[in-house]
């Protein structure tokens, strides 16, 4: 019995949680053009300007047709214009505290156009395995949604973020630096490699994301309205499902039933873990967690472990993963833990995107919950933002994804 539990929360927690899952048909349209290597990630100790390119490999070609096909589950997405070419770029950026490192992403450039082009950065959701980041698993949703804006004549951005892909180290999680500068310096790399193809980025960027990437967009957009992504500009913003309220929506709907147990216990696992390497919450993870999780849970999101075995080595609820004190920690936050949420919640509250904002979410959305968006809405209104929330009625975490894109793409094909 407690093995088929354990599957049926494997499957439940990972159809929600893998980014790969929303899609149920092979995207067989992708196969790789080459396969990485280990040498394109290697890190150099020289101090290299953050967004130069260190190699740019082709890893897949799909036509217009082809695009639409694999487009059937997004209803609504306008046909492709274009076929398009994806590319794994490994560029050099910083980590957390601002030390040299690299990363990998992909761009995806529209085949046939050349001139001035906008560019589509599109930020992706939770995910814990550097081998289902976009620029290296074929199957990657990330890469099909990129590219579809692509095939609208638009440039398609995406970084795995830092730790993923091809990326060194552990991921960082919800980590607002690194969001940040990884998506910006990716841009900066997309720029000098475009040029080599005819190409020149236009100044505004539209952004978007969904879950993680959804926050993410919020922050990077930030940086781009501040004039930190060197010429570049915010030209628009469209989010999905992101945990842009932690402290006043999400955390509350962890422990009021509004996020599904064994999720929470995903997200925390998770969460808790990176932002111990970013922060310090903790000294030794006995502190935190309970046994026997604490002897494995920080190896379990160390980047090579799957969504389904870290579920699958995880209890079904966070009070059997933390300790008692912690869990009043998580409903009660003080300290470094609170410094570090409030910190993270400033994506909706100290700037004015001064383009029009627009926000989806779902009410069966049990791993965001909706008052994700209405809390960011209300704050960004606040300081004198235009926001739109756009409910996409009765549809799950990943089915406001679904129901969000065709329409996020239409909007954004007006830029081509």
């Amino acid at each position: 019995m407690t093995s088929r539990l354990t599957s049926r929360l494997t499957r439940s927690v990972a159809a929600t949680l893998a980014t790969a899952a929303l899609l149920t048909f092979p995207l067989s349209a992708f196969g790789a053009v080459s396969q990485p290597t280990l040498s394109e990630a290697a890190v150099s100790s020289v101090h290299a300007r953050r967004g130069s390119v260190i190699s740019a490999v082709p890893v897949a070609q799909l036509t217009a047709a082809q695009l639409n096909a694999v487009s059937a589950d997004f209803p609504g997405t306008p046909p492709a214009a274009y076929g398009v070419t994806a590319y794994r770029l490994i560029y050099r950026t910083i980590d957390h505290d601002g030390r040299p490192t690299t990363a990998s992403g992909i761009v995806v450039l529209p085949d046939g156009r050349r001139g001035a082009l906008t560019v589509a950065e599109y930020l992706h959701g939770t995910n814990p395995t550097k081998a289902a980041a976009a620029s290296v698993d074929d199957t990657s949703t990330d890469r099909l949604v990129t590219a579809l804006f692509a095939g609208q004549g638009l440039v398609g951005v995406a970084p795995d973020y830092l730790g993923l892909g091809l990326g060194p180290g552990k991921p960082p999680y919800l980590d607002t630096k690194t969001e940040t500068t990884s998506s910006g310096d990716l841009l900066l790399a997309a720029r000098t490699f475009a040029a080599k193809h005819g190409i020149a980025l236009k100044r505004d960027v539209l952004v978007t994301g969904f879950s993680q990437g959804g926050r993410a967009s919020m922050a990077f957009g930030r940086a781009l309205s501040r004039g930190e992504v060197g010429s570049f500009r915010l030209g628009a913003i469209q989010a999905v499902a992101g945990p842009y309220d932690l402290l006043g929506s999400e955390l509350p709907a962890i422990f009021t039933g509004g996020v599904l147990p064994p999720t929470a216990t995903f997200y925390l696992g998770y969460l808790i873990t990176a932002w111990n390497r970013t922060v310090g919450l903790y000294d030794d993870p006995r502190e935190v967690f309970q046994a026997p999780y604490a002897a494995t849970v920080e190896g379990l999101f160390d980047g090579t472990h799957s969504d389904e075995d870290i579920v699958a080595a995880l209890p079904d609820t966070p009070q059997k993963l933390f300790t008692p004190a912690f869990i009043k920690q998580l409903q009660h936050p003080t300290g470094k833990l609170l410094r570090a949420i409030r910190a993270a919640d400033q994506v909706c509250r100290d700037w004015n995107p001064r383009v029009p904002v627009h926000l989806y979410s779902g009410t069966k959305d049990t791993d965001v919950v909706a008052a994700n968006a209405d809390a960011c809405a209300a704050s960004l209104r606040a300081r004198g933002a235009d926001v739109t929330v756009h409910s996409m009625g009765p549809v799950d975490h990943t089915g406001t994804a679904f129901a969000a894109y065709p329409g996020i793409i239409r909007a954004f094909s007006r830029w081509a």
